[in-house]
């Protein structure tokens, strides 16, 4: 097989990167047609597969797909797989220039204040660095963890970590590192008081930043991770 199971299960966070990963791994010792035999063939049969795969479950939008079946002559096969592999891989690099160009638009608007957004002062901006920092040791170290969820909540760390600007637009990320806290408390009881109790921390800054923006009334209360156990 060329794909990990882990792998394949990180397409669910990241669907557009993972596809273009996969396209990369269809052009490995595939310079032309001539190499379509044997192990390459099988090859771009398992790419073909997971590709369509993704694309049938709406994890990965692709319009205008070449439309084909396998005939059984591996030279008209390849030849077929590999138009489909172009074709996924132009949409998919289009899709990711796309989503490029957003996310620096969206950081330039809230620096230059020309829309909306939420305002952290530099001291918290300071003490979420180093908590994010903190969470990823105490995730990355723990032994009861399951790998399937350490690794999504590792992943959503980098992501909050390489989006975190002293202005920004929204705090989607932030909340969803609640939310994923919210199943490390579920699944790990008391041993998940250091990640929660950062996570807590993270909140009620936020909270703040939030309220202040939306200007709530003063003393309104967070929305707090409890444990009773």
């Amino acid at each position: 097989m060329l794909f990990t199971d882990d792998f394949i299960e990180s397409l669910k966070d990241d669907p557009i990167k993972g596809a273009l990963e996969i396209c990369r791994i269809a052009y490995i010792g595939l310079p032309s047609l001539i190499n379509c035999t044997g192990s390459n063939h099988e090859r771009l049969i398992e790419v073909c597969a997971l590709l369509t795969e993704l694309i049938e479950s709406k994890l990965l939008a692709v319009d205008g797909s070449p439309q084909f079946t396998l005939s059984g002559v591996i030279t008209d096969d390849c030849k077929n797989i590999i138009g489909f592999v172009e074709h996924v891989n132009q949409k998919c690099k289009l899709q990711a220039s796309q989503l490029e160009l957003q996310s620096k638009r969206s950081k330039f608007k809230a620096t230059l204040g020309t829309s909306f957004c939420y305002e952290f002062s530099q001291g918290d901006m300071d003490r979420v660095q180093l908590l994010v920092n903190q969470i990823r040791d105490l995730s990355a170290s723990s032994e009861n963890l399951e790998t399937d969820h350490q690794r999504r909540l590792l992943m959503r760390l980098e992501k909050l970590q390489s989006e975190l600007h002293k202005r920004m637009p929204d705090l989607d990320r932030f909340w969803g590192l609640i939310g994923d806290a919210g199943v490390v408390l579920g699944k790990l009881g008391t041993d998940a008081k250091p990640v929660v109790d950062r996570v807590k921390e993270i909140a009620d800054i936020v909270w703040q930043t939030q309220s202040r923006a939306e200007e709530l009334p003063s003393g309104t209360s967070p929305p707090l991770l409890e444990n009773d156990s």
